[in-house]
């Protein structure tokens, strides 16, 4: 196991992690049953070819844990592609990468308790969303505050909730189909002549790699981890497999028993509860709502809770790199969490969480951001990749340091090219406020510099 003093830190998280508890983590951070929150908008865009959808996303993101892996390895630190950017190629690149991540990292834990606000307002109108935001927000930040050990736990409990769920939902769906309940043809999810084109399913993979979004948020636990740092990859790329046959398998299913394919393709359909209505029509009333409900216990809690995790160790990284404000860095000495990284988690999505409650487009928003955010700073990744490997330690290990990111980069471009107008106009905002905040930065005396570059 790498030792983080030789890059110039002091480890101070707690080393309590095995490859189970982080391939754990990163299935749920990525939530086995997340299709079912966005299954009606990813089968509309992808003309009803929503397992193609998936299985394009799943490409895109094996490359890009691949490079992770490798970054991994060689840097075992905190700070996921902040670090990996940072060191790879240098600080500056390391801060524009962090910055681009944390569009997804800062928006991710308001997203996620929106949907599940949203879930639970619709079974308990009484309760408006901004209290259920509320709810999850304080839960998950009293067990973040209480140390991994104990996320990891709950995970753990969580992950099997879920897999029972979604077993019942997967027997259930195929004995319906077995009775003839299908509305399509069996190859029909995975292609369908009359509405392919790569600019539609491209168009439908920005948003379902959504689902894969998780897997990074492992490598935020490198100093947590107690194992040898290539186990950390190992981890990721388990953790993403084992999701991409959980998803595929299930939209699968799912898009061969929706009840009315024409409404469901149709402009201005309701796509929120597609999939509700599709375990309905498949198993009954009871189904349905099984679904509902574990959509929204797994977004609002378990998944958003390994978000806050995640995001608390990106801005702990920064922190101690003087890229955000110090108080960032304080790990509180019992429970050896970010603790002032974790409340402020927990701040922001609760300010962003209540004010966008009563925004109606809130979600698809806060969807397309987060996968602008993630796609931006995956692209540095991957030229980390060749320039530490490459260039600087001249490698000849062709396959995995220069063939698979340059992949992966060139299937991300196509997957940021296709996003939505609008998350691409935000995004590049704010990338141009990273670019500002640097220059600041730099004016103040405070560049980005690495310790272990300090002479």
């Amino acid at each position: 196991m790498s030792s983080i003093e030789q890059f110039g830190y002091r480890q101070e998280l707690q080393r309590s992690l095995g490859f189970a508890d982080l391939m754990i983590y990163g299935l749920i951070f990525m939530v086995p049953i997340a299709p079912f929150g966005i299954f009606g908008t990813v089968f509309a865009s992808s003309g009803g070819m929503v397992a193609l959808a998936y299985v394009i996303g799943l490409v895109a993101m094996a490359f890009t844990a691949l490079s992770y892996a490798q970054m991994a390895k060689a840097f075992p630190m905190a700070g996921s592609v902040y670090t990996y950017a940072g060191r790879g190629i240098g600080a500056p690149v390391g801060f524009m990468a962090g910055w681009a991540i944390l569009l997804d990292y800062l928006l991710v834990p308001t997203l996620l308790y929106l949907v599940a606000s949203a879930a639970m307002h619709s079974f308990i109108p009484a309760v408006p969303v901004w209290a259920w935001l509320i709810v999850f927000v304080l839960l998950n930040t009293v067990i973040n505050r209480l140390g991994i050990q104990m996320t990891a736990r709950i995970t753990r409990i969580m992950l099997a909730a879920e897999l029972v769920v979604l077993a019942i939902f997967l027997v259930i769906g195929g004995i319906a189909l077995a009775q003839g309940k299908g509305t399509a043809g069996a190859l029909t999810p995975i292609f369908d002549s009359s509405s392919f084109s790569w600019t539609l399913v491209f168009g439908a993979a920005s948003v379902a790699v959504l689902s894969f979004l998780g897997f990074d948020g492992i490598s935020t636990l490198a100093e947590e981890n107690r194992e040898d740092a290539r186990r950390l990859g190992r981890s990721m790329i388990a953790a993403l497999a084992l999701a991409a046959v959980l998803f595929v398998v299930q939209t699968w299913v799912a898009a061969l028993l929706v009840p009315d394919r024409a409404a469901l393709l149709a402009p201005g359909a309701g796509l929120d509860n597609a999939f509700y209505d599709t375990a309905t029509y498949a198993g009954g009333a009871w189904l349905g709502v099984l679904c509902a409900v574990a959509t929204a216990i797994a977004w609002g809690f378990a998944n958003s809770l390994v978000a806050q995790a995640a995001t608390s160790r990106l801005l702990f990284a920064m922190a101690r790199d003087r890229q955000l404000p110090s108080f960032l860095a304080r790990v509180d000495p019992k429970h050896k969490v970010p603790v002032n990284a974790t409340f402020a988690v927990a701040l922001i999505s609760l300010v962003l969480g209540v004010g966008l409650s009563f925004y109606s487009d809130a979600i698809a928003l806060l969807s397309s951001m987060v996968n602008f955010g993630a796609m931006t700073a995956f692209l540095l990744l991957h030229i980390a990749v060749v320039v530490h490997y490459v260039v600087r330690r001249r490698s000849r290990n062709w396959a995995a340091h220069l063939l698979v990111p340059l992949v992966g980069f060139a299937v991300l471009v196509l997957v940021v090219i296709n996003a939505s107008v609008a998350a691409q106009v935000l995004g590049f905002i704010w990338l141009g406020l990273g670019l500002i905040v640097a220059v600041v930065l730099y004016t103040t005396g405070r560049r980005p510099v690495l310790p272990s570059e300090v002479s």
